[in-house]
C-alpha cells in the first residue's frame, strides 16, 4: 500500500510538471500568433497581398527568434500596426525593428508591444488604452524606481571609472497630452531586458485598471 501511495505521488507530481510545461508552451503560441498578427498587418499596411507572401522564401540564416523583415536603407520610417483592437504607433529606424515580444494583462488583454535590438528597447503601449503618464504607478514606480534606479546606478559605475560613459542605461519617455505613445531606453543587457519587461507589464496593467474603474 506504501508504494501505491508513493507511485502515485509522483504520478501526481509528474502531471503536474506536465501541465505547467503545457501552459508555458501555451503562453509562447499566444505570443508567437499575437507578433504574427502584427507582422500580417505591416506587411498588408505596405501593399503586400497574402498570396504574395507564399512566394517570399526567408533566408537560410533566419535567426530562430520573432524577427520582423528589416528594410535597407537607414533613414527613419513610421511603423503604424493596426488590427480591429490594437494599435501601436511609433518611429524608428529599420534596425530597432527585430525581436518582438507583446506585453499581456493577467486576462491575456495585449497591453503593449516591445521592440528590441543591440541593445536598444522600444516600448508601443496600446493606443487605444490610451495610457496617461500621470496614472500611477507610471510615474512613482515604473519612472521613479525602476528606471531612474537603473540610471543613477549606471552613472555611479561611471565615477568609480567602472563602465564607459556611452553604456550608460538612458531612457526616454515620448508623451503627447501626457499621452504615452512610445518608450525608448539604450543600452539594456539581457538582465534588465527581463526586470523592464515585468516591471513595464505590471505598471501598465496597473495603470488599466484604474483607468477602467
Amino acid at each position: 500500500m506504501a508504494l501505491d501511495t508513493e507511485k502515485m505521488k509522483t504520478l501526481i507530481a509528474f502531471k503536474k510538471r506536465l501541465e505547467n510545461q503545457l501552459e508555458a508552451l501555451n503562453v509562447e503560441i499566444r505570443e508567437v500568433q499575437t507578433a504574427l498578427d502584427i507582422v500580417n498587418s505591416m506587411l498588408l499596411e505596405k501593399g503586400f497581398k497574402r498570396g504574395d507572401l507564399k512566394e517570399i522564401s526567408p533566408p537560410p540564416d533566419l535567426p530562430k527568434e520573432i524577427v520582423l523583415p528589416k528594410q535597407e536603407q537607414a533613414s527613419q520610417v513610421s511603423i503604424d500596426t493596426r488590427s480591429p483592437t490594437l494599435t501601436f504607433t511609433a518611429t524608428v529606424t529599420p534596425h530597432d525593428i527585430e525581436n518582438v515580444f507583446p506585453l499581456k494583462a493577467m486576462n491575456d488583454e495585449t497591453l503593449a508591444l516591445i521592440c528590441f535590438d543591440k541593445g536598444v528597447m522600444h516600448v508601443l503601449p496600446d493606443e487605444s488604452k490610451k495610457f496617461n503618464a500621470k496614472t500611477p504607478p507610471f510615474q512613482n514606480f515604473l519612472v521613479e524606481k525602476v528606471l531612474s534606479k537603473m540610471k543613477e546606478k549606471d552613472v555611479d559605475l561611471v565615477r568609480n571609472n567602472q563602465l564607459e560613459a556611452n553604456k550608460v542605461f538612458t531612457y526616454d519617455v515620448i508623451k503627447e497630452d501626457d499621452l504615452i505613445q512610445e518608450i525608448v531606453i539604450h543600452n539594456v543587457d539581457d538582465e534588465r531586458l527581463k526586470e523592464l519587461k515585468s516591471s513595464i507589464r505590471w505598471t501598465l496593467e496597473k495603470m488599466y485598471e484604474k483607468m477602467k474603474n
